[in-house]
């Protein structure tokens, strides 16, 4: 079966999405919010962080919750609690609840959420064939794309209709997303007996994982000294990030498009490279192509790391285990905004390029076939 006529697939892609909106608007959403009760935009910021750290506890705990009691039951309860998480923190904000009170409102949807990525991933393998996964992951990084551009951007335009408006839609997205999660699942959810391979096997995935994470936020969140490092305004930095999302996209449709697995140490190899031009002042050439190759190579390496952990992962420990990945993610993408924040501007690529080198390294002695190059169908 063609993806692009795959049914089962295009709902989860719009269950995903939606479970998604929430975290992509959840920053300015916060900030509104307060700044409309409290008068400080400041808490906003702490409730984002309060968030964030919440997501990254309960992701794995929670994931092998999900994984105990199965994928199509867990995620819509774990979805309707993310809503209702949001819908208690709009009101008490609206009632003028005190700060500490607000702080510990957050926990809820932030540990509740913080599985959802791992679960519909694990939900994924349940939809589409493996020969169809590839293509379906780079199909799914280019929407995620439009999402994480759409998020504020719905935030802003809500916020004219008052501050609670943004929390009352994430907690709407949430139920639409638990709506499109199928009431039953097939054989695939049933517990696989296979023996794990080990933390060491898990390892090399992990650090492609944490590479992503590194590596981007040094670009993402320092985009006006990049530019001023050229001496150029600061009205020019959205211009990495246009390459750079313009480039993600354009690798993933590529990467679908080729329809195979491929091989990862390529992509990690273009992270190197990248990441070393990125390091180096060579102007606004080196940097646009630096920022070209890394955006290219992310999405292919999303998708390789996603499929390969699959092969691993035992299908009782899928929710879990990907939850763990998006969580590594997430670590690094924290280390290297801090990277971007003590070091010197040259020197935070640095930390990226080190990280490809030994995930590359982790892979260098796995055969190709280990690894995989399955081809799919269109």
């Amino acid at each position: 079966m063609s993806l692009f006529t795959h049914r089962a697939y295009w709902r989860w892609s719009a269950g995903v999405q939606l479970a998604r909106l929430p975290a992509t608007m959840a920053p300015l959403a916060f900030t509104l919010l307060t700044t409309a009760t409290t008068g400080s935009y400041r808490l906003g910021g702490v409730l984002m962080s309060v968030y964030v750290v919440a997501e990254m506890a309960g992701a794995v705990p929670v994931g092998r919750l999900i994984d105990r009691v199965g994928v199509t039951r867990g995620l819509p309860a774990l979805l309707l609690l993310t809503a209702a998480g949001f819908g208690v923190l709009a009101f008490a904000a609206s009632a003028g609840a005190p700060n500490a009170v607000l702080l510990a409102l957050v926990l809820l949807p932030g540990v509740a959420a913080g599985a959802l990525s791992g679960g519909f991933r694990t939900l994924l393998a349940d939809t589409v064939d493996d020969d169809l996964l590839p293509r379906a992951i780079s199909v799914d990084a280019m929407l995620l794309e439009g999402v994480l551009i759409g998020g504020p951007a719905l935030v802003a335009l809500l916020d004219l209709a008052g501050s609670l408006v943004p929390l009352i839609a994430m907690a709407a997205a949430c139920v639409c997303a638990a709506v499109l999660v199928p009431r039953h699942g097939g054989e695939r959810e049933q517990v696989d007996s296979a023996p794990s391979p080990g933390a060491g096997g898990y390892l090399p995935w992990l650090c492609c994982a944490f590479t992503v994470g590194l590596l981007l936020s040094t670009i993402e969140v320092a985009p006006l000294p990049l530019v001023q490092r050229l001496g150029a305004p600061d009205t020019a930095a959205p211009i990495v990030i246009v390459v750079l999302s313009g480039a993600s996209i354009l690798g993933s449709a590529l990467y679908a498009w080729r329809g195979k697995t491929g091989d990862p140490r390529l992509f990690l190899g273009g992270f190197v490279l990248g990441g070393l031009a990125l390091a180096g002042d060579f102007g606004w050439p080196g940097l646009l192509a630096s920022v070209a190759v890394i955006g290219g190579c992310t999405g292919p390496l999303v998708a390789a790391t996603s499929v390969n952990l699959q092969r691993l992962l035992p299908k009782n420990r899928r929710s879990a285990g990907f939850s763990l990945s998006f969580t590594v993610q997430a670590c690094g993408f924290g280390l290297g905004s801090l990277a971007v924040g003590v070091l010197p501007l040259w020197l935070a690529p640095v930390f990226g390029v080190f990280a490809a080198a030994i995930a590359g390294a982790m892979l260098v002695a796995k055969p190709a076939g280990a690894i995989g190059t399955t081809s799919v169908t269109s």
